[in-house]
């Protein structure tokens, strides 16, 4: 086994965990969307947990994606083919990314003041799911006034 072959096998593992993440995220997405709902905190809470976990989870699948192509081109026989092929995949999901992370925030990414990947929004998509639900299953303050 050669090791072209090796990295060959390590590409298409990246590849195989980037469509997983994207698979998985939108389970995450329709779980957190449905919890939301079942809460009682209306379907424009459920749609925004239900979008914005879903296009964290594409964002991230999207990163690993990329690092699948790098493995792939930089570990290949170096063509000038190869290498134009790979900017314009580069490119191409680049522009998805930093679109999917302009409809997530509602900011160019470049105008936020800190950078976040797709991990942490999952994270925090999950968190706030977390707290919610925390919420809900806490029993009344008798001490509050209702409004």
């Amino acid at each position: 086994m050669d090791i072209e072959s090796v990295f060959t096998a390590i590409a298409v593992g990246f590849e195989v965990v980037g469509a997983a993440v994207m698979v998985v995220g939108f389970i995450m997405a329709v779980v957190l969307g449905i919890r939301s709902l079942s809460r009682g905190e209306g379907a424009h809470a459920a749609y925004t947990a239900l979008r914005t976990t879903l296009g964290a989870a594409i964002l991230l699948g999207l990163e690993v994606l990329v690092a699948a192509d790098l493995v792939r081109t930089i570990t290949s026989k170096p063509s000038l083919e190869d290498a134009l092929i790979l900017g314009i995949i580069v490119i191409i999901r680049t522009i998805l990314s930093i679109s999917i992370q302009i409809e997530i925030d509602g900011v160019a990414p470049w105008r936020r003041a800190l950078l976040t990947n797709g991990g942490q929004l999952l994270g925090q998509a999950v968190a706030r799911d977390r707290d919610a639900a925390a919420r809900a299953a806490a029993p009344p303050d008798p001490s509050a006034r209702p409004s």
